[in-house]
């Protein structure tokens, strides 16, 4: 089951948005600086995949199929982007091996911006997860956004977190949502199953995400953890106990959710001040990079088993 954005040729919600987008498109307005915001998980980024894909395929053979907001998965740049090699989209993120986008990232960006371009296409630069760009990226990126080559357009994805009012007030903003009944119908789509069935209701809350979902099924297929018979004091023990907090993992963006959820249902088991204490610190950890492990070892120790 590989759920990830790029492969993911329907689309299950925002259908006005990307009506609108489209028509922008027909009506040669399309902004060519669109950030989209919104809570990690809700298909943001494979939302930006389907409208580039809608724009890259006119005029070819497979075009988009806009009647049922579907990508032909015969499509060229769509079987491009499986293989990691479409010329007319440039993708960055943060690399496995990094807490931030680095100023390297987007050095490499505007060197390869400044080539000539391979088609008459137009490109698209995808930046997701945009709270992690370091304060020089971004100053980097101001350079080339405010006013980018004649075809080349800019979508930013930004997950709901707070980011430089430089950056964001030149994009078109987009503010996604999804309500909870729409995450656990898309969810059920996605997995062809009940969630009901495969995960324990501690585990989900209104503020869960098809993304958050699915990852969960992800993390607990690779450690071999039944979900059906774990909560959420079991889940974030196991986080800690096996340090999958310092690794690559399908949850590693979702492990503060986790904790903050469990805090918010247990704050009976604190004193207010300890709570907002050590919900402080969880933003400063996440915020400024600071020392993860001694954080979640003060949670283990003074309220998981104190």
């Amino acid at each position: 089951m590989n759920l990830e954005p790029i492969n993911q040729s329907n689309l299950y919600a925002f259908y006005d948005e990307f009506s609108q987008l489209i028509q922008l498109h027909k009506e040669n307005k399309l902004p060519n600086k669109i950030l989209f915001s919104g809570q990690k998980g809700i298909g943001k980024c494979t939302f930006a995949y389907h409208l580039i894909n809608y724009v890259l395929s006119l005029g070819e053979e497979n075009i988009y199929d806009l009647k049922n907001f579907k990508i032909n998965i015969e499509n060229r740049h769509f079987k491009l982007n499986l293989n990691k090699s479409n010329p007319n989209i440039i993708l960055i993120d943060i690399a496995k091996d990094k807490k931030n986008i680095d100023i390297n990232q987007i050095r490499d960006l505007i060197n390869n911006l400044n080539k000539s371009s391979f088609n008459s296409k137009e490109r698209f630069v995808l930046i997701d997860n945009i709270e992690y760009l370091s304060l020089s990226s971004i100053n980097a990126l101001l350079k080339i956004i405010e006013e980018p080559n004649l075809g080349i357009y800019f979508i930013l994805i930004n997950n709901n977190k707070n980011i430089l009012p430089t950056l964001t007030s030149r994009c078109i903003k987009f503010n996604l949502s999804l309500s909870h009944l729409e995450t656990i119908s898309i969810s059920e789509k996605l997995i062809d199953g009940n969630i009901n069935n495969l995960i324990n209701k501690d585990l989900i809350d209104y503020y869960s995400t098809p993304g958050k979902i699915y990852n969960l099924l992800r993390f607990s297929n690779e450690n071999e953890v039944d979900l059906t018979k774990t909560n959420l004091k079991d889940l974030i023990n196991i986080i800690i106990n096996k340090n999958l907090y310092k690794k690559e993992t399908p949850i590693k963006y979702f492990i503060y959710d986790y904790v903050e959820l469990f805090l918010s249902r247990n704050i009976k088991l604190t004193s207010k001040d300890f709570w907002d204490n050590f919900i402080d610190q969880i933003n400063k950890t996440k915020n400024f990079n600071l020392d993860e492990e001694s954080l979640f070892l003060k949670l283990k120790s003074e309220i998981l088993n104190g």
